[in-house]
Order: C-alpha cells, then sequence, then structure tokens
C-alpha cells in the first residue's frame, strides 16, 4: 500500500511542478481511503486513478476450440464371401469378441422365436386333439387311454416350449452383457450392425465438464499421424453413458468416410471441436482476482471510486473469461492496476 501511495504522490507532485522552479506549492493529500471493510477504495482526485485501465463490459459470444487425442477403434468392410452382415474390424480384440458374440445371440434369438411360434402352433393342435377325445369319450365312442394320451403328447409340448422360452431368456440376458461391454467402450450396438462398408468409427476421451458443449450430429475436423498433412471432416454420432470414475473422462464417438479404406484401425488422430459458450458478459482475464476461493473484480463508479464486487465466472477461453452473475452490461471494470487494487482492499 506504501509503494501505490507513493507512487501516486509522486506522480502529482511532478504534475505540480510544472510552474516556476521557486513556487511554493501546497501539499496536496493523494492517498486513497479504504471504506467499508476494503469493499470501496476512494481516491481522491480523477488525476490519482489514471493509473487504473478500465473496460467496458458488454455480452458477446465466445468461441474456443477444444481438441482430444483419439484412435481409428473400429472400421466397417464389407464381406467377399456374401455374408448379409458386414465386416466389423476392431482396433480392440476384446471388443471384437463381444461384437461376435452378441451377433450369434441375436441368430440364436431369431431361430428361438422361430421355434417358439412352431411350438405355440403344435400346442393350439393337441388341445384341440384333447377336447376331441375327451368329447369322443363322452359320446362312447372314444376310450380313456385316447384321452389319456393326447393329454400326454400336450403336456410334453409345452414342456419343449418352456424349454425353449428359457433358453430364448438366457440369450436375451447374453445380449445384454456384450451390448454393456461395447457400450463401455464407446459403440452403439445397433449402429455397429447397420453400418455400411467404408465407415470408420473414431473413439476419443473428453472431460466430464466438456460434455455440455458437444453436440451429437455436429461435424468435426481430424487429424491423423499417418496423414500429417492432410484434415478429415467427421461426424459427432454420440456421446457414451458411462464416465470413467478414475479419469473422469467420457468417451465420444466419430464416425468418418473411409470408403477409399486409407485409414486402418489402430491409428492415432487428434480431433478439434469448434464450440461456442453462447453470449455471455466477459472480461479481460486480468480483471480477475481470488482470495480465499472467492473470485473478486473491482468495478470503477462515479466519484473516483472502486468498488469490490465477487462475481461467478465460467471457463475461460483465450484471453476472456466468462462471467454468470455479479456484473452488468455497461459497467467498468478495472484492467489493469488489479493488483494494487487487491492490495489496497484487502491490505495485503
Amino acid at each position: 500500500m506504501k509503494n501505490i501511495s507513493s507512487v501516486l504522490l509522486l506522480s502529482v507532485g511532478m504534475m505540480a511542478c510544472g510552474g516556476k522552479e521557486n513556487q511554493v506549492t501546497k501539499p496536496v493529500d493523494v492517498l486513497p481511503m479504504v471504506q467499508e471493510n476494503g469493499i470501496k477504495v476512494v481516491f481522491p482526485t480523477s488525476t490519482s486513478m489514471q493509473f487504473f485501465a478500465t473496460e467496458t463490459l458488454g455480452s458477446s459470444s465466445l468461441n474456443d476450440e477444444i481438441t482430444a487425442p483419439a484412435k481409428v477403434s473400429a472400421t466397417v468392410v464389407s464381406s467377399q464371401e456374401g455374408a448379409s452382415q458386414n465386416i466389423i474390424l476392431f482396433e480392440n480384440s476384446d471388443l471384437a469378441s463381444n461384437y461376435t458374440s452378441l451377433l450369434q445371440h441375436l441368430e440364436n434369438i431369431r431361430q428361438r422365436a422361430t421355434i417358439i411360434q412352431q411350438k405355440k402352433t403344435i400346442i393350439a393342435r393337441k388341445k384341440v386333439e384333447v377336447s376331441r377325445f375327451e368329447d369322443l369319450q363322452k359320446n362312447g365312442a372314444g376310450t380313456g387311454k385316447d384321452v389319456a394320451n393326447a393329454q400326454v403328447d400336450l403336456l410334453s409340448a409345452e414342456t419343449e416350449l418352456a424349454m425353449v422360452q428359457n433358453d430364448l431368456a438366457n440369450e436375451k440376458t447374453a445380449i445384454i452383457e456384450h451390448e454393456t461391454k461395447l457400450k463401455t467402450g464407446g459403440f452403439n450396438p445397433e449402429a455397429l450392425r447397420k453400418a455400411s462398408a467404408g465407415k470408420a468409427f473414431i473413439i476419443c476421451d473428453i472431460p466430464e465438464n466438456q460434455i455440455s458443449k458437444i453436440k451429437e450430429g455436429r461435424n468435426c475436423t481430424l487429424q491423423f499421424t499417418a496423414f500429417p498433412n492432410e484434415k478429415f471432416t467427421g461426424k459427432i454420432e454420440e456421446v457414451a453413458d458411462v464416465i470413467d470414475e478414475s479419469t473422469r473422462m467420457v468417451k465420444l464417438r466419430i464416425s468418418l468416410n473411409n470408403s477409399e479404406q486409407k485409414l486402418k484401425a489402430g491409428m492415432f488422430a487428434t480431433v478439434l471441436f469448434g464450440v461456442s459458450e453462447g453470449s455471455h458478459i466477459n472480461i479481460d482475464k486480468n480483471a480477475v482476482v481470488t482470495v480465499q476461493g472467492k473470485t473478486y473484480v473491482f468495478v470503477k463508479n462515479v466519484n473516483n471510486t472502486f468498488e469490490r464486487r465477487e462475481v461467478n465466472i465460467g471457463n475461460q477461453i483465450g484471453d476472456r473469461i466468462v462471467v454468470f452473475s455479479g456484473l452488468q452490461n455497461g459497467e467498468a471494470v478495472a484492467v489493469k492496476g488489479v493488483m494494487q487494487l487487491k492490495g489496497l482492499s484487502f491490505g495485503y
């Protein structure tokens, strides 16, 4: 505080010496006054405030670019044997095994669904036979043995149906397990099954606090280590449903046209996302001071006064910081001499 007061006093003293050498000038008290427990710093003259530069606040849209390391996790190629399902070449062998098992379980479900329908048709026919033999027995045209045999056949068919239905339930349980592992790896099982040949899937990890800025369906730019002089355009397909507990990162899946098959599973890349913070009040990073976990700025008011103001801030984008609350458009905030104001306001 002594240094600031000395500078201000010296400045005014030098301006006062502009007259005659022998002229005796009246001392001017230029020491700032600290009021309201440091909330206000009052300067006696406007000249003594010239050391402190300010900027006038206004709302504007801030744009930023997020980068993230990535890898080609899978590519899609057509089957040379004419199979109805395209081939997915995974970088991760465990995911490849899960996807293959998933397809097999789906085929098993399809087969069992057909068998169940057949069993239900047989059961319906057996029920008719039981009713017919019971009627014949009532009218003296049939025997109890015929009824009993028909009932045994019906029970046997119902038992077989129950066994197939139990197998179907087990297949569905297995599917859930494989789908979960694929989702944890950043893949949507249905998207994989429907993926067309000539497509590549890129997986990257982004911090949890960046999720709200990433919008599914938007384009992004990719640069691959194997092709340093080329830029590729990909589409953000999906943000994964699972966040890693230890790293607080979430997987992001990007699709890319790979019809020329230049990209191979396992290749490294960097993804660039253009994001917007929207229109907010924002301030120069030099305007902000932090004391005991709270964030403050100094607002210039009338009567040569700076007011300490607590603010709620967001992300820093370049040299600008988003302000969510505490400031209004049109207010002037100190951007130079802020540390000196901090010393006067807080006493250190």
